[in-house]
């Protein structure tokens, strides 16, 4: 039995790596620009996951029925969890659109 190379699992992603490179780039070369944008994403990143730990809370409630005590603190636990990485995840893209809009005021 002839063994297979590693990289041949990896040819599969190279055209997910080659069209996803260029965006980093120009990102990267727009500066403060670039910054704000990124910053906008972030931003859209917490707020998707915030609603998406709600989403599942209120899944289980509709689908499951209220659980007993201890289950509902500890997926109310998770949804809380959830929520407050996305709250982090706001308060950064926020402090880097703030940042760039600094950048570009003054280095413009």
């Amino acid at each position: 039995m002839r063994r297979q190379s590693e990289t041949l699992l990896l040819v599969p992603l190279l055209p997910i790596f080659l069209l996803g490179m260029f965006p980093m780039f120009l990102i990267a070369l727009l500066g403060f620009f670039g910054l704000a944008i990124f910053g906008v994403l972030v931003v859209c990143v917490g707020l998707a996951s915030s609603n998406e730990a709600h989403d599942n809370f209120n899944h289980d409630v509709i689908v499951h029925g209220y659980a007993r005590g201890s289950e509902r603190k500890a997926r109310a636990s998770d949804m809380h969890l959830a929520t407050r990485l996305g709250l982090r995840l706001e308060a950064v893209g926020a402090a880097m659109v703030i940042t760039a809009a600094i950048g570009l005021c003054y280095a413009g």
